[in-house]
């Protein structure tokens, strides 16, 4: 049996999302201005916004998540620092080493001793170190967060364990950034505020293009004075978008919809047990991410796509990611495709 594009079922990532007419509408009709030069208002207006919700005093968009995360970390590291990050975190896998060739920082990472995606106080404690001599050890200023952690298959942070993270930091003097991309999935699966998952850290950034519609779009949330510099830096780094309302009118309605994440939830949970069923090694997922340990990945995927079924390798793994283009009838159809589908 052949599938034709137009019925091919996308589970390649939650930003394959596309805006609907209600986004596409209020990107046609959104004030703007040169957001270079001046201040674009309903960039602003998102901005705020964000910044309100996120529980920091300023925000500023940027075009993209990995752009965010290399600000942060070039306002926060001086060249030849040390930092931390949770082993296949974004910014230590998937960010091209921007980390190091343009922030300048050394990266290392932390086990996941407490659980897909989350060390341990003692972990982190352990990997900062004692203060050594000025020739003899790496300089550690900054500790990297990420929740959700997609690599871990969007597994979460909860308050409790952040906050024990942020406290054993705090006390070594580190700077703590935080990549919440999908930050607002563990904010719906854990049913707080995105805020309560911010406590203490001296910056976020966070998307709109993951599972929310948008088509362009992340923001960075810190104090006043760290947005100032992040602002010199996005423009460094040719970030500086005229007439951005366009795109941050699409962001303001990404944020209306952070609610329907837990349908995208519900969808990978039901994908999960009906893989699960079907004699698939998978992850309990926490969030819109599934993981399927396969015997023979590029050849699983070949047949995957062959069904009409379009997914990624993600950490030795076959990644399916839950997003709002996908209903719960296509969850159905592909476990119907996989069962019927015959093996690799």
């Amino acid at each position: 049996m052949t599938f034709s594009p137009s019925s091919a079922i996308d589970f390649r990532s939650d930003t394959v999302t596309r805006p609907d007419s209600v986004m596409r509408q209020a990107m046609a009709n959104a004030e703007v201005d040169d957001n270079v030069i001046g201040t674009d208002p309903t960039v602003a207006a998102l901005e705020q916004r964000a910044a309100k919700l996120l529980g920091m005093p300023s925000a500023l968009w940027t075009p993209s998540g990995t752009m965010a995360n290399l600000i942060a970390l070039s306002v926060h590291l001086r060249r030849g620092d040390r930092f931390l990050a949770p082993r296949g975190a974004h910014v230590l896998t998937n960010e091209l080493g921007s980390a190091a060739w343009l922030a300048g920082g050394m990266p290392d990472p932390l086990e996941h001793d407490a659980g897909p995606g989350r060390p341990t106080p003692d972990a982190l404690s352990a990997a900062i170190g004692a203060p050594g001599g000025p020739y003899y050890a790496l300089r550690t200023s900054l500790l990297c967060l990420e929740n959700t952690h997609n690599a871990a298959g969007g597994a979460i942070t909860p308050p409790d364990e952040h906050a024990q993270l942020l406290a054993v930091a705090k006390q070594a003097g580190l700077t703590v950034h935080l990549d919440g991309a999908r930050l607002w999935h563990a904010a719906v699966a854990l049913q707080v505020p995105p805020a309560a998952l911010t406590v203490g850290v001296d910056s976020v950034s966070a998307c709109f293009s993951k599972g929310l519609g948008a088509p362009v779009g992340s923001v960075l949330a810190g104090s006043p004075e760290f947005i100032e510099k992040a602002r010199r830096m996005r423009q460094m780094l040719g970030g500086g978008v005229r007439q951005g309302g366009v795109l941050a009118a699409a962001c303001l309605i990404a944020l209306d919809r952070i609610d329907e994440l837990a349908e995208s939830h519900e969808n990978a949970a039901r994908l999960a047990a009906g893989l699960t069923e079907l004699c698939w090694e998978v992850n309990a997922p926490e969030t819109n991410i599934v993981l399927a340990t396969v015997p023979d990945l590029e050849g699983r995927l070949t047949w995957l796509n062959g069904l009409g079924i379009r997914a990624l390798p993600m950490a030795g793994r076959v990644r399916f990611v839950l997003h709002r283009d996908l209903s719960a009838a296509d969850i159905e159809e592909t476990l119907h495709r996989v069962k019927t589908g015959g093996r690799p």
